[in-house]
């Protein structure tokens, strides 16, 4: 059995907590007891594992505890023009809802990865994996309820596995599903967002608010504890097949089934398919590269549209990498 290595207390903060994260997963990745239906079972014993829609050995540990990633639930907020920290070209999770946009920069989301959030007047979850990169904004109201999310610490496909506080139901972040509990196989509605650099962000909305942390000694927010992730050949926590032709750790735009490489748009500047308008402008760092996620490598930034009557319309999307795309839309097309 894997044992967390002694750490002192002094240092499960910031870097040390982190690395105690990615070394327990490091060595959950090759101990079958991290993937032990029995053992989730016994942690989760109000989760109905009766009800799944998956191969529960599929899920394995990520290294922290339930919640040992603490969703943000009670989030703050700054307006733009107050903000100092972000440097322009960092990227944000942007949203508008009913004429209330609001900035979720991944320097927070990163040590987060879930805020429950309302915007709008909408109950919303925004969410980020590291792992797969993946940037999803849900609506929250599950079943005439608004339901509040945290972290499992577990991951399926490298990716974050949620629970909702009020069933313990288990959700696939990746695709807004419920995978175990009373909620099995119930879907969360998507939200348009934008992946986007701070002064994308600011321009288009100059009387909005970014989130601020609560506590901003908590972590060492502005910092990346998955340094050159993103450029590793292999991903992490992943035992799953890969795509063929294309890098597994390539980034990809997807929309539903369908996904467009990286490089294909950052090359063409903008392509249309169908009705979709995908357009690609240098901009953006990534946060999963460098040290400091403002200094991590160019990525650009990405905008998927909709032709509708009243013009271009906002989509959800995704900027994640083709393993992902590939583990949980094995029958979806990636154009390159």
């Amino acid at each position: 059995m894997f044992k967390l290595p002694a750490v002192p207390k002094r240092r499960l903060t910031g870097f040390g907590l982190a690395a105690l994260f990615v070394f327990a997963a490091q060595a959950t990745a090759w101990n079958p007891a991290y993937a032990n239906p029995e053992r989730w079972a016994r942690e989760w014993p109000q989760t109905d594992f009766t009800q799944t829609s998956i191969d529960l050995n599929e899920v394995l540990s990520g290294g922290p505890p339930k919640d040992g990633i603490p969703s943000i639930d009670k989030p703050q907020f700054v307006a733009v023009s107050e903000s100092t920290d972000l440097a322009a070209q960092e990227p944000v999770i942007g949203l508008s809802i009913n004429g209330d946009a609001r900035a979720y920069p991944l320097r927070i989301l990163t040590w987060h990865e879930i805020v429950n959030d309302t915007v709008g007047s909408v109950p919303v979850a925004v969410t980020y994996c590291p792992l797969c990169n993946a940037a999803l904004v849900f609506e929250r109201t599950v079943e005439g309820e608004v339901t509040e999310f945290g972290t499992t610490g577990k991951l399926r496909n490298s990716d974050l596995v949620m629970y909702d506080r009020q069933t313990e139901s288990w959700w696939q972040q990746f695709l807004g599903e419920g995978i175990a509990g009373e909620r099995t196989g119930v879907r969360l509605k998507l939200v348009p967002a934008r992946l986007e650099s701070w002064e994308n962000f600011a321009a288009r909305f100059p009387e909005g608010k970014v989130l601020i942390p609560n506590n901003p000694g908590l972590r060492p927010y502005g910092a990346n504890p998955y340094v050159g992730y993103d450029s590793a050949a292999q991903p992490f926590l992943y035992n799953g097949s890969m795509p063929e032709g294309i890098a597994p750790m390539a980034r990809v735009v997807a929309v539903e089934s369908e996904a467009w490489s990286l490089d294909l748009l950052r090359e063409k500047g903008r392509v249309e398919s169908g009705d979709l308008v995908l357009t690609w402008t240098p901009g953006q760092t990534s946060a999963l590269d460098t040290r400091a996620i403002s200094e991590g490598r160019e990525i650009g930034n990405v905008v998927v549209q909709r032709k509708a009557a009243e013009g271009l319309v906002d989509v959800p999307y995704d900027v994640t990498f083709a393993f992902v795309f590939h583990a949980f839309r094995p029958e979806g097309t990636i154009r390159q």
